[in-house]
């Protein structure tokens, strides 16, 4: 009987984009988000994974991307994650409506929600990603080389968006496996919350239809949940696995380990533990300055280095000493 598994918040969200060099141009200045980690995809070495976040990389912040060049453009639908959403300073939002519109980026009126205020916008493969007018997230952001002023830069991750054919097979993994508090039911769906805090916990489940989703560029990947350390992923394993869950083995993402499965509508689901985190092979001020590679990887370098295209990236912000 599974009777402990408790992810404490969202971990991470892996999209598909298709042009790395767009893909960092816009994660980076338009949205201001700090590239933590350029390093590859581990099962598929000549693809890029790119990892962006607050300062450091913290859980809860990051948002990552496998870019294959040439990729076909996905289809929202049943099946997939739907919409990655950012926590914001209320105050900001009307700034974020104005930056958006002076930088011809793809993005709706802001719209009220359950609870919080919203503005939708599209990035370049046309992933939907909101942000969201919370407030008393005490989460510091990234106040990088972008030009966000500290007090409107994003906070991190605040919740994803599911939508399923069916709602209650979801909803039972979530709640009754995960350990998941059942919040608030909308018109368009429920909201289910982690025990982690108010931000970063939130997975909205929204039935509809619509036809099933095509993963490819401008579509969720994957969704990750946090575990505090190895022993307790290991523990929640079993038990999944005791419950009738097909689940991966633990596998090394050297900056976190992490056990993947699918939830009764297709997601995929990740469990990643929040250390050992990204300065365990570069040092902070140079997070995401150069191409790095696991141990196991390291042998093949010069070959991988030769089929990945060339990145321009922000420059490594300077010290105050």
């Amino acid at each position: 009987m599974v009777d402990s598994v408790a992810p404490h918040g969202l971990h991470h969200v892996t999209a598909i984009a298709e042009d790395p060099q767009r893909n960092v141009d816009f994660y980076t200045t338009v949205l201001g988000l700090r590239l933590v980690k350029r390093t590859v995809n581990f099962d598929a070495p000549d693809t890029y994974h790119l990892y962006y976040g607050d300062a450091s990389g913290k859980p809860s912040t990051l948002l990552t991307f496998f870019p294959w060049p040439g990729a076909p453009t996905g289809k929202q639908g049943t099946g997939l994650t739907t919409a990655t959403a950012f926590s914001v300073p209320p105050e900001s939002l009307g700034w974020w409506q104005q930056r958006l519109q002076s930088l011809g980026v793809d993005a709706d009126e802001p719209v009220a929600g359950a609870d919080e205020e919203v503005l939708r916008l599209r990035d370049p493969d046309g992933l939907v990603i909101e942000l969201v007018a919370s407030d008393g997230d005490t989460r510091s952001g990234w106040d990088g080389v972008a030009a966000i002023p500290f007090d409107n830069a994003i906070r991190g991750l605040f919740s994803v968006t599911m939508t399923e054919q069916l709602l209650d097979p979801t909803a039972e993994m979530l709640a009754g496996l995960l350990g998941m508090r059942h919040g608030q039911d909308t018109t368009d769906g429920s909201r289910f919350v982690m025990s982690g805090g108010a931000q970063g916990t939130a997975v909205d489940v929204r039935p509809s239809n619509v036809s099933r989703g095509v993963q490819a560029a401008g579509t969720v990947h994957h969704i990750a949940f946090r575990a505090p350390d190895g022993e307790t992923q290991a523990k929640w394993r079993l038990e999944l696995i005791e419950a009738g869950v097909q689940v991966t083995e633990i596998l090394d993402r050297q900056y976190f380990t992490s056990i993947y499965f699918r939830e009764p509508g297709g997601v995929l689901l990740e469990i990643a533990t929040d250390q050992p985190g990204f300065t365990i092979d570069e040092p902070l001020l140079e997070l995401g300055q150069h191409l790095k590679l696991p141990p196991w990887l390291e042998p093949n370098r010069e070959q991988i280095q030769a089929t990945l295209p060339s990145l321009r990236v922000p420059p490594a912000p300077q010290s105050d000493d």
